[in-house]
């Protein structure tokens, strides 16, 4: 057995590691007030998952609980086949990767990926090996002699992940290990985690409050807010088919549109001042003449006419451009429909004129609909709430 390995972890028909994650009732409160509220998450073995959510969620919360270092208040933590409740986080052979990198300042790149297989007596050739190995694999081969006020964010965070990686841990957690980089820094790393994922095949359990990392990186994504799960679902099955009025707003950039809407008694959608829309047939739960509904539209399935995806089933309106932002290859347009603002998305860079008059044209086959009051899909196949 390697140094530093668990004995007790369940293994694959091949000899790896089976690394499955289980939660099963899982709260935690910091006195009377509880954070994370009888969480149920399965995470598979060599799985990506990513928790997201607003601000103060629980999803660091969690992945401190899976680590060791905050306990339960109540639940069970499964890591293979063992509880791990009462294990301590060294004992649990999974490897947390920060925000703000945790590297020691005084030491060389080589020594702070070595500290941790020093501190458990690993032999000095296997140090040597999964250090190189590690360096190799993440460009740090020509750094190691470095200290770490000498490499830039990214190279810093590649440190971070390198002394995770030389642990070969049964699970990887990252908490926000990139909200600290600049845009283009964000994007070349989260290229590195995906690739670093494909060649170590390890079980990965994500937080980010960043839809885009959660959207490309993940198998999967855990949807939070106030300490409960929203949705569980694939990256496709979360924007297309969003739970609730909560998950739509928040996956999707710019923000879903979201209109006051009521069933009429011919069953067409009466929004705003009287419009009518009609309704795609077949994708929603028959909705009863006069409920009070939310329609859900996003700015990329409504654009100016001739200027957006083609669709076979669509509708057309006049809207006043009150607003245009470019953003490059596209521009985001601002105006109204019947009555209440929206923002449209032009797939072209020329500005639009401020008051300029354009037909714009709405997606049918990808409204979404919510009841007003609860806020759950009235989709007719909406992603389970939990996985």
């Amino acid at each position: 057995m390697a140094a530093g390995r668990l004995p007790w972890k369940c293994r694959a028909a091949g000899g790896s590691l089976v690394a499955k994650v289980v939660l099963e009732d899982v709260w935690k409160s910091y006195g009377a007030e509880p954070v994370v509220k009888g969480l149920d998450l399965a995470v598979e073995h060599n799985e990506f998952v990513a928790l997201v959510g607003p601000s103060g969620c629980g999803k660091s919360t969690i992945l401190r609980m899976i680590s060791g270092l905050e306990e339960l208040t109540r639940g069970t933590i499964m890591i293979g086949d063992i509880v791990v409740n009462d294990l301590r986080p060294r004992e649990r052979n999974v490897a947390m990767v920060f925000q703000n990198y945790a590297l020691y300042p005084h030491m060389t790149v080589r020594e702070n990926l070595s500290f941790g297989l020093k501190l458990a007596k690993t032999p000095k050739d296997e140090i040597e090996s999964r250090v190189g190995e590690a360096a190799t694999t993440l460009g740090l081969a020509d750094k190691l002699g470095r200290k770490p006020s000498q490499l830039s964010g990214g190279e810093r965070q590649r440190v971070a992940m390198g002394r995770a990686m030389v642990r070969r841990p049964d699970v990887f957690l990252f908490d926000e290990p990139l909200s600290n980089l600049d845009a283009k820094l964000r994007t070349t790393m989260r290229t590195e985690i995906k690739r670093l994922h494909r060649q170590v095949q390890t079980t990965v359990i994500y937080v980010t409050h960043d839809q885009v990392e959660a959207m490309t990186l993940a198998d999967r994504i855990v949807i939070l807010r106030d300490g409960h799960v929203e949705q569980v679902g694939t990256p496709l099955d979360v924007f297309f088919r969003p739970a609730n009025i909560f998950v739509a707003g928040f996956i999707g950039s710019p923000p879903m549109n979201f209109l006051t809407a009521t069933m009429a008694d011919d069953g067409a959608l009466q929004i705003g001042n009287g419009t009518r829309l009609p309704m795609p047939r077949g994708r929603f739960r028959p909705i009863t003449p006069g409920r009070s509904l939310t329609l859900g539209i996003r700015a990329e399935d409504m654009s100016p006419k001739g200027q957006g995806h083609e669709t076979s089933y669509s509708w057309e309106f006049s809207g006043v451009v009150n607003f245009s932002e470019p953003l490059g290859s596209e521009t985001l347009l601002i105006t109204e429909l019947s009555g209440q603002e929206v923002v449209a998305k032009m797939y072209r860079s020329a500005p639009a004129e401020i008051g300029e008059k354009m037909a714009f044209q709405l997606n049918l086959e990808r409204l979404h609909i919510f009841d007003l009051e609860t806020g759950a899909s009235l989709a007719a196949e909406v992603a389970g709430p939990a996985g």
